[in-house]
């Protein structure tokens, strides 16, 4: 889903559930020089809404952050929501490129949750299958034909161009992941409504998932377990976080069994990839969003798991004036999509 080729200069756009983020980044080879960079906030009903009306509200937010950001180039490239796309990773006979694309297109129509002619697919392929060396295995992604029309529509009607449109969460692990990372590592971003996961092996990432529990449903188990409102959960939550010292625990108990759900599943997602991966340890775990926001979680991972547990760092490949750097490293956990776009080179 990429038009890049022969475009140097376009911004990464991610529009998410809480804020709009833009990033523009300059220069060429593993580490990028930040030109811009913005984000205004917004309303979680607005952002998940596709009536027309709350669409007029993010084009009017959008338009304001790029003026206000001082970008001018109009080609963009845009991040797509991971519970709107389809990913999963494919074997598939080795043959000519031709003969690919049609078996690819072929296997998607019985795998893929929307009907074929109503969507927009994509495939890359990964490299040998683990299962049979005789056989190649692909990475497919599908989103609906409606959605991607309806953004393009979208951006285009206030004069921007896309050139591509990518998955988040994969977008997020270019941003996370050193470059050249050949160890099998976990990405795992805690957002307002849904978590995403993403285990990547020598570039390429192996295994994504969303799973529809955020940090909104943290701050819901707070609210009704403490009897207090959501406000003010989510100020004890981000205070506290899985701190069993504070507060004589009560945040920790509050949200102990929405946190282990989540567990639960990292726990699946583990043991998927290491079916499929036989012998294949995972190296380690780089929390980003809430999840490395929550005070002890990151600690709380590394204890379950008895693995290393890092805080990811958007801004890992980008170079920046040393007088950025507090401000840029306060919005790290939560810029990843945004500068993944804008580090696309393909």
């Amino acid at each position: 889903m990429s038009l890049l080729s022969g475009i140097s200069e376009f911004f990464g756009l991610d529009i998410g559930t809480s804020a709009i983020r833009i990033a523009q980044l300059q220069g060429s080879g593993p580490t990028k020089a930040l030109v811009k960079y913005a984000y205004v906030p917004i309303e979680a009903k607005t952002a998940s809404s596709d009536a027309k009306v709350d669409q007029q509200k993010i084009l009017q937010s959008l338009k304001s952050l790029i003026e206000q950001a001082g970008i001018t180039t109009k080609n963009v490239a845009v991040g797509i929501p991971s519970g709107r796309v389809f990913t999963t990773v494919i074997d598939i006979e080795r043959l000519p490129l031709n003969e690919l694309a049609k078996t690819i297109q072929y296997q998607a129509d019985s795998l893929i949750p929307t009907p074929l002619n109503e969507s927009k697919l994509d495939w890359a392929v990964l490299g040998d299958s683990p299962k049979d060396r005789s056989k190649l295995e692909i990475l497919l992604s599908s989103v609906s034909n409606e959605f991607i029309e309806g953004r393009l529509d979208m951006l285009e009607s206030i004069g921007l161009n896309v050139i591509a449109f990518e998955p988040d969460n994969l977008a997020l692990a270019r941003a996370i992941i050193p470059s050249g990372t050949t160890s099998a590592v976990m990405v795992l971003d805690i957002g307002t409504r849904s978590t995403d996961i993403v285990v990547s092996m020598n570039d390429g990432p192996r295994l994504t998932r969303s799973i529809p529990t955020g940090s909104s449903a943290l701050v819901r188990a707070g609210s009704q377990n403490l009897n207090i409102d959501e406000h003010q959960a989510q100020q004890f939550i981000f205070k506290f976080g899985l701190n069993k010292d504070k507060l004589e625990g009560q945040i920790y108990q509050a949200i102990l069994n929405t946190v282990d759900t989540l567990v639960s599943e990292i726990d699946k997602s583990i043991k998927f990839f290491q079916a499929r991966y036989n012998g294949v340890k995972l190296d380690r775990i780089i929390v980003t969003g809430a999840a490395s926001t929550l005070p002890e979680f990151p600690l709380y991972l590394a204890n379950k798991f008895n693995l290393n547990v890092e805080i990811g760092n958007a801004w890992r490949n980008v170079s920046f004036p040393q007088t950025q750097q507090n401000e840029l490293l306060a919005v790290a956990s939560s810029f990843g999509v945004a500068v993944g776009l804008a580090e696309r080179s393909e």
